[in-house]
């Protein structure tokens, strides 16, 4: 793969993703993974959290965890023995679990809405930048053998090792890499994840997907993104093609044996601080399993400037996909 200049600017580009981030807060009680950071940015301590490493005995692929502890939240309201959706976050490319849980802000909605959350980290390229290796578009720019399949399924694993995890309602959100993973994890574990949310990251072109039961898919993407463009494109020179927004949400309708053409809609929504109005659109296929469903956020950008409500929104529309 021919890299320079091409993939400098991209990375200059998704840098902005490295911005501050929140610290995890911690009241330790039972049931929390130990190592918890010790304060949240305000001070407070709204729900448990730590960082989590493999332990023997769990039944999933220990040695997948053992270089690669993750960042997880146990809600207040957690009770054991209630089944607990979890929700598992994708940062983008350069980025890390901690610093996209301070531009998504699910945590709070995590502590409010009681589900379990964790935020893990991909692997560092030859450059220094952690990515996700989410197939030939994006972003594995080195050629690197990291399964991140087999690595995310053994957080999903450890997490319901450790707590109730109601196996109806595993989700999965990233953003622009995270949201290329986001997919990939849908096609390759269909069978367990019920829903993903990916903002402006879509896969590779013509779709490989194999998924073999419904998984529920928003794609959230501005129509203005200069780095993973909604129509599609390449990121570099020598990678794979990708899909727009509208195919990969088309090919995800037709994977789950949904209309083929959106519903008729006239529903907008304010998700960008930065533009005016209800600037984003949504569109939905009509779907008797899963779902299928597009925001276009009009003249959004690739770090689109949310609203306080965009966790909230998020978080909606898995909640209202669980398995059958």
């Amino acid at each position: 793969m021919i890299l320079g200049r091409t993939t400098s600017r991209l990375v200059a580009v998704l840098a902005v993703l490295g911005a501050p981030a929140a610290c995890s807060s911690t009241t330790p009680s039972a049931g929390v993974v130990p190592g918890a950071d010790a304060s949240s940015p305000d001070g407070s301590a709204p729900d448990d959290a730590g960082t989590s490493a493999a332990t023997d005995g769990g039944g999933f692929d220990a040695a997948a965890l053992a270089d690669r502890p993750y960042k997880s939240r146990v809600p207040p309201g957690y009770d054991p023995a209630k089944p607990t959706p979890l929700v598992v976050l994708l940062h983008g490319y350069t980025g890390s679990g901690e610093k996209h849980e301070s531009y998504f802000k699910l945590g709070a909605v995590a502590a409010a809405e009681t589900f379990l959350y964790a935020y893990p980290d991909g692997t560092v390229d030859a450059n220094g930048n952690r990515f996700w290796n989410a197939g030939g578009a994006c972003c594995n720019f080195f050629g690197s053998k990291v399964d991140d399949v087999a690595y995310l399924t053994a957080v999903i694993d450890d997490m319901s090792a450790r707590y109730n995890v109601d196996p109806r309602r595993i989700y999965l959100v990233g953003h622009s890499n995270g949201g290329f993973m986001a997919h990939r994890m849908a096609c390759e574990l269909s069978g367990r994840i019920a829903a993903i949310v990916s903002l402006a990251g879509t896969m590779a072109a013509p779709p490989a997907c194999k998924a073999a039961s419904p998984v529920a898919v928003l794609q959230v993407h501005g129509d203005m993104d200069a780095t993973v463009s909604y129509a599609g494109g390449t990121l570099v020179v020598g990678a794979a093609a990708y899909l727009g927004a509208k195919e990969v949400v088309a090919a995800w309708a037709t994977r789950n044996g949904c209309g083929a053409s959106p519903l008729p809609s006239t529903e907008t929504l304010d998700l960008d601080s930065s533009l005016a109005g209800a600037e984003t659109t949504v569109e939905r296929h009509a779907c008797t399993t899963g779902a299928a469903e597009l925001w276009t956020i009009k003249a959004g950008a690739h770090v689109p400037r949310f609203q306080a409500t965009w966790a909230g929104l998020v978080w909606g529309f898995m909640k209202a996909h669980p398995k059958p």
